[in-house]
């Protein structure tokens, strides 16, 4: 498969492996094909919750990983690819890296979509105006987002560690964040306009998901997680108008037993099928 032969609507699957923007410490980069292990693994299958076999459907595409060769030109590598398959009319789910990767990404999304709602699950707000002396941190990419106006409106869900700087980042940015000791399961996920979906795994209760750098206690159950990717609805009921998602921050390093990695292919496979259902 090429870039060349997408059709409309199909979802490519692409791997950034890159965490020159961690902070504390490195290993998202390994990420990608510790997913793709969990997720071709036969201890399992390729069907979803909501029926799809992913096995059995010609319109997504696994395109294996970008390598990172120069960390300074990778975000242009990153847009650059984006931008390809986006101007196919297809649409791209992403396994990072470090979470610096959905910057880049979105300045791609942005040039095609308007009226975009970024839905952010994450333990951190990511909204700092520098991290490290690092503008473009992992701990930034959404200051640097809404700096930019890559998107109409964002919306947090599972932060549970806000300092100062970043409530004043949010109410800055006039960010809808729902922070965990505020969630409810009886949430309104239905929107108006195309919807991206960043997922970064310490969302989940250290519990679900060891395998990450920063874990922060008192997140998600895999369960609440996915019950709120299943719910999501659009104005007109149409899943197409997903038209993109990236998993970030697994550190195969910390996992237990690939834990991780198999909880983040699980989500993975329930994303793409809500995309392409």
């Amino acid at each position: 498969m090429t870039p060349s032969k997408l059709k409309k609507n199909d979802v490519v699957l692409v791997g950034f492996p890159f965490d020159y923007n961690s902070s504390y410490l490195r290993g998202p980069a390994l990420a990608p094909s510790h997913i793709r292990e969990r997720l071709y693994s036969d201890s399992g299958n390729l069907c979803a919750e909501n029926g799809i076999d992913l096995g059995k459907t010609n319109n997504w595409h696994d395109f294996g990983d970008i390598e990172c060769f120069n960390s300074k030109k990778y975000f242009q590598i990153i847009e650059n690819f984006i931008t390809d398959i986006l101007d196919q009319k297809a649409r791209v789910l992403s396994l990072g890296g470090d979470h610096s990767i959905t910057y880049p990404i979105l300045k791609s999304y942005a040039k095609k979509y308007d009226n975009l709602t970024l839905l952010h699950f994450d333990a951190h707000p990511d909204l700092y105006d520098k991290l490290d002396n690092n503008t473009f941190s992992h701990g930034s990419p959404f200051a640097r987002i809404m700096e930019d106006n890559l998107v109409n409106n964002l919306i947090q869900l599972g932060i549970r560690t806000i300092n100062p700087h970043q409530k004043k980042q949010i109410k800055r940015f006039n960010v809808q964040t729902i922070e965990m000791k505020d969630f409810s399961s009886n949430i309104n996920l239905n929107f108006n306009g195309p919807v991206y979906i960043s997922f970064d795994m310490d969302a989940l209760d250290p519990a679900f998901a060891p395998g990450v750098s920063h874990h922060e206690p008192g997140g998600f159950s895999t369960r609440q997680v996915l019950e709120i990717i299943q719910k999501i609805k659009t104005s007109d009921n149409s899943n197409i108008s997903i038209v993109g998602a990236d998993i970030v921050e697994l550190n195969p390093k910390n996992d237990i037993n690939s834990m991780t990695a198999m909880t983040a292919a699980k989500c993975l496979k329930e994303i793409l099928a809500k995309m392409i259902s």
